[in-house]
């Protein structure tokens, strides 16, 4: 990357993250604001999206799925509405706090040339890494005790059966192409959405050469994030 680009590259990614403290969706302490998270991703996409037809075609994907109220999981991160959408963020947060030093590192190996990375790739690829789901799960309810001892109806998240599955990251990937027609173009930020998972969502061939796509930085940089976002700070 030139020096202009990478200017370019960090003030961007300095301004979303600035939008990302104006709104502040998560706490130091692990509380989150949840009515936050949807005016601060909007922002963000306001922002960083140059193409007014994209840019609103996302924020009506988003609008028209169960983005914003859909869990992140049944049992693990998020398990509670509108815990996607807050993951989702803290992934865009944290892939913009590592953008830095995890690409002044990779620019001075002999891949460098290779990979142009923008603040754009960076919060696109992080906003999209989990669209596959939306509407995968349902609510159930199964009888449980209060603390009184009644019986009660208690819901639940559950996976929806009639579900077809190519793979997490890559319904992610198709979502996105969907919303994004010219993301198709751009195939860093479509193999770090479908390989954000790791070796955890691949099959025997794709584990074959799974190595090559490490080579690309926003590989590495989108799990880094998905993984603290998860592990770190559970969401």
């Amino acid at each position: 990357m030139t020096d202009n680009e990478k200017q370019e590259l960090y003030t961007e990614v300095n301004e979303l993250l600035d939008i990302y403290n104006e709104f502040s969706p998560c706490q130091p302490d692990g509380k989150s604001v949840i009515e936050a998270v949807k005016p601060c991703i909007t922002e963000m996409i306001d922002y960083i999206m140059k193409d007014a037809t994209e840019a609103a075609s996302m924020k009506d994907w988003l609008d028209r799925t169960d983005f914003w109220t859909a869990p992140a999981s049944t049992r693990f991160h998020g398990n509670f509405k509108g815990g996607l959408s807050l993951h989702t963020l803290m992934v865009i947060k944290q892939s913009l706090e590592f953008a830095h030093t995890v690409l002044e590192n990779f620019y001075t190996s002999p891949e460098a040339t290779n990979y142009t990375v923008r603040a754009y790739d960076i919060f696109i690829a992080a906003l999209c890494h989990d669209f596959c789901k939306t509407g995968f799960y349902g609510v159930e309810y199964r009888n449980t005790k209060d603390i009184t001892g009644n019986w009660i109806k208690q819901p639940f998240y559950k996976t929806l059966n009639d579900n077809r599955n190519l793979g997490h990251g890559n319904e992610s990937v198709l979502m996105m192409i969907e919303i994004l027609p010219s993301i198709i173009n751009n195939r860093m930020v479509i193999e770090a959405v479908s390989r954000h998972m790791g070796f955890s969502d691949l099959t025997d061939t794709e584990m074959f050469n799974y190595s090559n796509f490490l080579q690309n930085p926003l590989v590495i940089l989108l799990q880094l994030a998905d993984q603290t976002a998860a592990q770190w700070f559970g969401m």
